[in-house]
């Protein structure tokens, strides 16, 4: 390799900034260097862009314009289709158990129970499965392979109406499977695109399962009166559909995080492991205190949702059962929406403000025995709605802001799992208890403690501070400017001064000018752009060819 190949493959070059006709600055030799643009005739130093030296930087969201608010409302579908279906499982369950009570079945009401059961068991068990494919082949794909299960998981369960064992993998573990494989990136795509409004979108997007709740019971009554079970799922499985439609917006803005380094003397089963999950988000003391207080406060958060209408039939009888529970899901909605504006307001705690849902939660479950009207007992079921959208609105956000956007999906995945084994303990241990009471007041004031109690824990997050990186790890790539003044990168200290006073940029100034060349031209770094400007210099210029094979600037690149 002679010395001119090695300057080149340095990429090492002095770029003259010339005046354009139209009295504009731009480089001599190429038309798209220094970003492109001119720059005015009064400016000191030409438009430089910003080169971060690595694929894997991390972008800022660009809080706005029409892929973000498409990718918003795709999230909205997404959210409302799976947890539509989810939620309005109740007409299905009637007419599973009154076909099971036909042929003569004695556990007719268990067997068809167990199927909406396994349905969300699986979305929220599942969900850290869906956090880590999501960093391994992306959230599109992820979500597309999600759609692609709830659609047959649906169209299978309409061949199938007639038996409850083969309902269980198709509507029970395979639209379950699919629910958690796309409701996890539905959350965490919204990172990508918003950052500002992350809080605010976060609750219109959750807003859609209540959305889709309230409308989805009366026409799936229709259908299945007046159609049948089996089409009633067919006409399911078309709207399961829009999920697949939904992932093709899903285009993520930031890198999957970086391959964990592989050290000696790790077994091959670690190195196995943390090339699947991300063991940095459980390096942070935060995420961990906020990953357990949730599932803690969970414990007693769905009792209210399942007993509300024995409880109403016993203390209210005549009025309308599910009358409270409509009003949670309405007022739910508001509050995802009025919370989710909250929380992108400056100096604004998210965890503070999920910590005050939490509070609010358990002290109005504890107050329900009390009530002795129904209509207070609307009046605090509204209130209880309003605080739990506040807690639903803010997982995401907050998940972004310890674990950030790398660390995010398999944030909320991990948390989702966590929260499956409490929502599906809570209900039944109530019912126990109801059993050996034969009253609501024992369980709604044991079912108030666990969101206080969880809520006490979260105040640990204001105590600990998580380790900052060690200087071997991985770094998050910081951005560099592609163009510096031609001596300032000779000799430097620390801080970026000579170590001579000035007397290395006056030598280059001199050696510069003697050159031909402006005193005030960039050096680039970025090899593809200057190598052929280097080349250009070369073939043109003898004096400088002369110079920059005696000594060049960037020698350690």
């Amino acid at each position: 390799m002679t010395e001119n190949s090695r300057i080149v493959a340095d990429s090492v070059a002095p770029v003259k900034i010339v005046a354009s006709k139209g009295g504009a600055i731009s480089n001599g030799h190429h038309p798209h260097l220094n970003g492109g643009g001119a720059v005015a005739p009064g400016d000191k130093k030409p438009a430089v862009p910003l080169l971060d030296g690595s694929h894997g930087a991390v972008h800022e969201p660009p809080d706005g314009g029409t892929r973000a608010w498409l990718v918003m409302v795709a999230a909205f579908l997404c959210n409302g289709v799976l947890f539509g279906v989810i939620n309005t499982y109740s007409v299905i369950y009637l007419t599973l158990q009154k076909q099971l009570d036909e042929i003569g079945d004695k556990e007719a009401s268990s067997k068809a129970a167990l199927v909406g059961s396994l349905t969300i068991g699986t979305t929220f068990l599942l969900s850290p499965v869906s956090g880590i494919l999501t960093d391994k082949i992306g959230l599109r794909r992820t979500t597309f392979i999600g759609g692609l299960l709830t659609c047959s998981g649906m169209l299978l369960s309409s061949f199938f109406t007639h038996s409850v064992t083969a309902l269980y993998f198709t509507y029970g573990i395979m639209f379950g499977l699919g629910a958690a494989l796309a409701y996890t990136p539905s959350l965490a795509i919204l990172g990508h695109y918003f950052k500002r409004y992350l809080g605010f979108v976060n609750g219109i997007v959750t807003a859609g399962s209540s959305v889709f709740t309230a409308i989805m019971p009366l026409c799936l009554d229709y259908l299945v009166q007046h159609t049948g079970l089996a089409t009633s799922f067919r006409i399911l499985a078309i709207i399961s559909s829009f999920v697949i439609f939904c992932a093709l917006l899903y285009k993520p803005l930031q890198p999957p995080p970086p391959p964990p380094k592989i050290k000696p003397g790790r077994s091959a089963a670690n190195n196995f492991f943390r090339s699947f999950i991300n063991f940095d988000n459980w390096k942070k003391r935060r995420y961990i205190i906020w990953a357990v207080s949730i599932p803690i406060a969970l414990f007693g958060y769905f009792v209210p949702y399942v007993h509300m209408g024995k409880f109403v039939k016993d203390n209210f009888p005549g009025k309308g059962e599910n009358l409270p529970v409509m009003c949670i899901g309405i007022t739910s909605g508001l509050g995802r929406l009025l919370f989710g504006f909250i929380a992108d307001m400056p100096r604004v705690n998210r965890v503070l403000l999920q910590q005050m849902s939490f509070v609010l939660i358990g002290t109005l479950t504890m107050c329900l025995p009390a009530t002795g009207s129904f209509p207070l007992l609307l009046a605090i079921t509204l209130a209880m709605g309003l605080f739990d959208g506040c807690f639903i609105s803010l997982l995401g956000p907050i998940a972004y802001d310890i674990c950030g956007p790398r660390g995010a999906t398999q944030a909320i995945g991990f948390l989702l799992g966590m929260c499956s084994l409490p929502l599906t303990l809570g209900p039944p241990v109530a019912g126990m208890l109801y059993d050996h009471t034969g009253s609501y007041r024992l369980p709604f004031i044991l079912a108030g403690i666990p969101p206080l109690f969880g809520a006490s824990t979260m105040f640990l997050i204001r105590c600990v501070k998580d380790d900052e990186p060690k200087k071997n790890a991985v770094a998050e790539p910081r951005p560099e400017p592609l163009a510096h003044n031609a001596w300032d990168c000779e000799n430097q200290t620390e801080e970026g001064k000579p170590l001579n006073g000035g007397q290395v940029q006056l030598e280059r100034r001199a050696t510069l000018a003697s050159a031909g060349i402006n005193a005030k031209s960039p050096l680039l770094t970025h090899a593809t752009v200057s190598s052929l400007v280097l080349e250009a210099y070369i073939a043109d210029n003898p004096v400088f060819r002369s110079y920059a094979e005696r000594k060049y600037c960037y020698g350690n690149l």
